[in-house]
């Protein structure tokens, strides 16, 4: 009986030591091997992303380089010359932003004598016949410039005019006062035909300081991949006008040359319409002595909410859409004239509104006869009305012509509607600008996702915001190198990355994925393993204290 008790009590103590082995054995692979692939597996990922370039892309200096060549026509170079032709000279100048954001304009000079096809060219008639010469003779590459200077006594230049600025990328520049006079001059022609510390300020205005800038800073559009023009005619009263516009052939005559010129710098569309029945939303006044309707100066900014909700235009759009607007008033508020805020009419009777349009009232000559049968049919001049779009085109982009010095005469630019010195100063401004907005843009997005941590980032999305960052450091490098073109399209290619990444679907699937949630999945699955293990490791532990407990027998 003895022996068979003891056999018993050592069999119960087997198995209750296999059993603890078997519990120790679920609860360390449980540990070890189940809770690391279960982390592994439910993490969210993150690929890497480079927090370092990216903030350090708000502190970067940026160097804008100018390459100019100053060419000196016999008998203009000035006596106060600090060495001997040629030679070069270098002038900076900081522009003020911020504190944190340093742009420096640096002109590389070169100045030299001319050739003796140069001075060929020089002695042609007019400075228009001489600009036109001189083109084959120049370097062509965007951003640079060339400044020709003739003798004081030169008539290549009309009376009065003291610098004449081509169509090109040089200017002729009349001689006398000495070094430092030549220098301010240029100084000035430079900053005109390139770019000046407000339109650099007014490309970052996101980082100006309040009241730094003036209130035109603003209203020139921002920089963008692409743009897309409508044009609409608004016939108001059908029953009294049929109108006819040629809007095909006008676009292919006036638009399409400037459009080409400037498929440099954005992509554009241009599409038309006719709206019927649509009227301006404010009542003009009529006035007796000139028998006539008018529209006040502070009355033009109600004119355009009524009209811009029936266009829809921008409703689908990805890029800004610029709005141009052809009026013909109805019958019983003709002629309709606009006024300025002096109570002038207004010589275009056209207003432009900043980033959005342009607004332009055509006049229908009453018939003669009261008795006349209506409709009454109109031909609308293209050529006028093409003449003012243009013109706010211009205005839209930031290029005026009207802040000029009075000796200064700029050359017209014909049908491509800007010289290439204005193609240049927009692409300063909008390579600016574009590396502001990368800047901007990757910033916002790595503290998006500092501070949530369960967004998915994945390595298509790093990936193109390495691209980014690489692109905008290879924009400063080329900007610096004076290659404007390499600058530009690097930058564009820098807001493409960046928009693609922040804009990517995958960074909201997880973002809206809250605790109450986790918890109602994962409970149901890791309870009714993890309470059997559990007990087992409670019961061995509790075992563990009472066979402590026990004395040792002693024989």
């Amino acid at each position: 009986m003895v022996a068979a008790a003891a056999a018993a009590m050592a069999a119960d103590e087997a198995e209750r030591a296999r059993g603890r082995r078997a519990a120790l054995s679920f609860a360390t692979i449980a540990v070890v091997l189940g809770l690391p692939l279960w982390w592994k597996t439910t993490e969210t990922y993150r690929a890497a992303l480079p927090y370092a370039d990216i903030d350090g892309l708000s502190q970067q200096p940026v160097q804008l380089v100018v390459p100019m060549a100053v060419v000196f026509a016999p008998g203009s170079v000035p006596r106060d010359l600090p060495r001997p032709l040629p030679f070069r000279d270098v002038q900076e100048m900081e522009i003020s932003v911020n504190l944190r954001t340093s742009v420096t304009s640096r002109y590389e000079m070169r100045y030299r004598s001319t050739t003796a096809q140069e001075e060929a060219a020089l002695a042609a008639a007019t400075a228009r016949e001489a600009d036109a010469a001189l083109y084959p003779l120049q370097d062509t590459t965007l951003g640079s410039l060339t400044m020709y200077v003739v003798p004081e006594t030169s008539s290549l230049l009309p009376q009065g005019i003291n610098v004449y600025v081509g169509k090109h990328r040089s200017a002729l520049l009349r001689a006398g006062g000495g070094l430092a006079a030549l220098q301010a001059r240029l100084r000035e022609v430079t900053q005109l035909m390139s770019f000046t510390a407000t339109s650099i300020a007014a490309a970052l205005s996101d980082r100006v300081p309040d009241g730094q800038l003036g209130p035109d800073a603003r209203r020139s559009l921002k920089s963008s991949l692409g743009y897309e023009i409508t044009f609409s005619l608004l016939n108001p009263d059908p029953k009294s006008h049929t109108v006819d516009w040629d809007i095909e052939g006008a676009v292919n005559r006036f638009v399409k040359p400037v459009l080409e010129k400037l498929s440099l710098v954005a992509n554009f569309s241009v599409d038309s319409q006719i709206l019927y029945y649509a009227v301006l939303g404010v009542t003009p006044r009529y006035d007796k002595e000139s028998s006539s309707f008018l529209l006040s100066a502070h009355s033009l900014p109600h004119v355009i909410n009524p009209v811009e909700a029936r266009l829809g235009s921008s409703a689908a759009s990805l890029y800004p859409v610029l709005n141009f607007l052809l009026y013909v008033p109805e019958r019983s508020h003709s002629p309709l004239y606009i006024q300025d805020k002096d109570g002038a009419p207004v010589s275009t009777n056209a207003f432009h509104s900043p980033r959005w349009g342009g607004i332009m009232v055509y006049n229908v000559e009453a018939p003669a006869s009261p008795q006349a049968s209506l409709p009454v049919h109109v031909d609308v001049d293209m050529a006028r009305v093409m003449e003012v779009f243009l013109a706010q085109l211009r205005l839209l982009f930031g290029l005026s012509r009207e802040e000029v010095p009075p000796e200064f005469l700029l050359e017209s630019p014909g049908n491509e509607g800007l010289a290439d010195w204005e193609l240049d100063h927009l692409l300063w401004a909008h390579t600016v600008e574009n590396i502001a907005t990368v800047s901007t843009t990757l910033t916002s997005l790595a503290q998006l996702l500092d501070k949530i941590g369960n967004i998915v980032i994945k390595d298509d999305v790093a990936s193109e915001v390495y691209r980014a960052v690489a692109s905008v450091q290879s924009a400063v490098t080329e900007l610096s190198l004076g290659h404007l073109l390499a600058a530009f399209q690097a930058s564009k290619e820098a807001v493409t990355c960046s928009e693609r990444a922040f804009f990517d679907p995958s960074l909201l699937h997880l973002l809206y994925f809250p605790d109450d949630q986790k918890f109602a999945i994962y409970i149901p699955l890791f309870l009714p393993m993890a309470v059997p293990i559990l007990l087992s490791l409670a019961k061995i532990v509790r075992e563990t204290r009472l066979r402590k407990k026990e004395p040792t027998k002693m024989d």
